[in-house]
């Protein structure tokens, strides 16, 4: 995980409630552009979410707060012919990890996997 990442995470965690959703738009927006390498690779992901397209990373943060215990620990969003996909990684009360996939165009959550997943369950 990258340093500008890391720090974020650390602020993300002592943000309160609704600044973090503001500030976790600004991260992947931060996260994509300094992922992209002689491009601007982030901007036709903007632009899907500005236009509907795909599902804000507020709102799948939202979800998952609402029915899970947890930090976040890294947030990855992968695109592979089209399709967007937002992989969430928590660390659990217990200390464990665990993986959430969502469908990024509809916000469906299609996988799960770590162990004690029930302990996070709210």
């Amino acid at each position: 995980m990258s340093k500008r990442l890391r720090h974020f995470i650390t602020l993300l965690r002592r943000a309160p409630r609704r600044p973090r959703c503001n500030a976790t738009g600004l991260a992947l927006v931060l996260l994509l552009a300094g992922s992209a390498v002689g491009g601007q690779h982030w901007e036709p992901l903007h632009g899907e979410v500005r236009r509907c397209e795909v599902v804000p990373l507020d709102t799948i943060l939202d979800w998952l707060e609402a029915h899970y215990i947890g930090e976040v620990l890294e947030v990855e969003v992968e695109r592979e012919g089209g399709y967007v996909e937002y992989e969430i990684k928590l660390l659990g009360p217990q200390g464990q990890v665990v993986e959430f996939e969502f469908d990024g165009h509809n916000g469906q959550l299609m996988s799960i996997e770590g162990v004690r997943i029930n302990d996070m369950r709210r």
